[in-house]
């Protein structure tokens, strides 16, 4: 950790009870019974980043409910810090409930209406160590509605000024948006205060997204809906305003990550061979292993190789912030497939 930082990482936005089905390979309509575990983009990142060895911090907010105190009591249970997680009377913890159906069937229901992450205030910003955690992550959902937004925006004021790390996880959520295209127009206002970009392809198209009719919006896949685009020329775009990242790093699956510099070098991190149970918070494990290498220090490909090894280890589990590797099991599995490299 930083010396003059009292936490490592800061992560700010989204948290939930995640249900996930313990029946592997059902239809959706066929689940008998789900297992409880914690999730949202942020708060896996939280988990993973801590259980690798950061000291970490969470910004979000639960509702005065029972689902509440589940999330809050599985985070302390962590010893990720939760100091700054107000609770929102009159709003509720948020739900999300999942079908596992490997390889490539993963069905998805958000219940976040009056969601209280969705509720965090400036003064819940202005509450929290902003300027003392060497870096913030934020990510795009907390940016769908306000208050939220714009206590986002000023979280990564705050960081800027204080010369601390911003990184943005894309996190596109089709279904959190009343236009897909909005998503993009407050991503790009977003950028000039990120250092870091993290997301998919589609995630990637979406925040330089035009046209209604280049999104494919599926039953499967409404909260992560096909995205059309030259990826490539997005990434450029992205890089090459004025003021905004110096990286962006697409996450790829099964063929690991590529990191787009802004002086124009790209850099490939391979990924590593596993079975796929479940591919939610496979990205949340990549940006934890990533910030926790940058946080050491270590150079781009050899940081996106270790968040490949903890996404690879998330895959092969049923959950994402209960399942997060530690840096002995993610440094295991790269030394099993020769190590993280240089």
């Amino acid at each position: 950790m930083s010396a003059n930082s009292t936490y490592d990482l800061l992560t700010m936005g989204r948290s939930s009870i995640d249900l996930y089905a313990n029946d592997i390979g059902a239809a959706f309509e066929d689940i008998r019974s789900f297992a409880a575990y914690v999730g949202g983009s942020p708060t896996n990142i939280a988990v993973g980043a801590q259980r690798l060895g950061l000291r970490t911090a969470l910004l979000t907010a639960v509702g005065d409910d029972k689902v509440g105190d589940f999330i809050l009591a599985f985070l302390r249970r962590e010893g990720v810090e939760t100091a700054f997680v107000p609770r929102k009377p009159g709003a509720r913890s948020s739900a999300v409930v999942l079908g596992i159906e490997p390889p490539d069937r993963f069905p998805l229901v958000f219940y976040r209406d009056n969601a209280a992450d969705a509720q965090l205030t400036l003064d819940d910003v202005l509450a929290a160590p902003v300027a003392e955690c060497a870096a913030l992550e934020v990510s795009g959902t907390g940016l769908a509605r306000e208050p939220a937004r714009s206590a986002t925006f000023l979280a990564c004021e705050r960081a800027r000024a204080a010369g601390r790390t911003v990184y943005l996880d894309l996190d596109f959520r089709a279904d959190q948006w009343h236009d897909p295209r909005a998503y993009g127009v407050v991503v790009r206002s977003l950028l000039p205060l990120v250092d870091v970009a993290f997301g998919t392809v589609e995630e990637v198209n979406a925040a330089m997204l035009q046209r209604v009719e280049d999104v494919e919006i599926t039953h499967q896949q409404i909260s992560a809906p096909i995205v059309r685009g030259d990826v490539d020329a997005n990434v450029r775009a992205m890089l090459s305003a004025p003021v905004g990242p110096e990286a962006v790093v697409l996450k790829r699956g099964r063929d690991g990550a590529r990191i787009h510099l802004r002086g124009g070098e790209t850099l490939d991190a391979p990924g590593y061979p596993v079975e796929v149970v479940n591919v939610l918070g496979a990205g949340d494990a990549f940006a934890a292993g990533f910030i926790y290498g940058r946080t050491q220090g270590w150079g781009w490909v050899r940081s996106a190789r270790l968040g490949n090894a903890c996404g690879a280890i998330v895959v092969t589990r049923h959950g994402c912030a209960n399942f997060m590797a530690t840096l002995e099991e993610a440094l295991a599995l790269a030394d099993a497939h020769g190590g993280l490299g240089d």
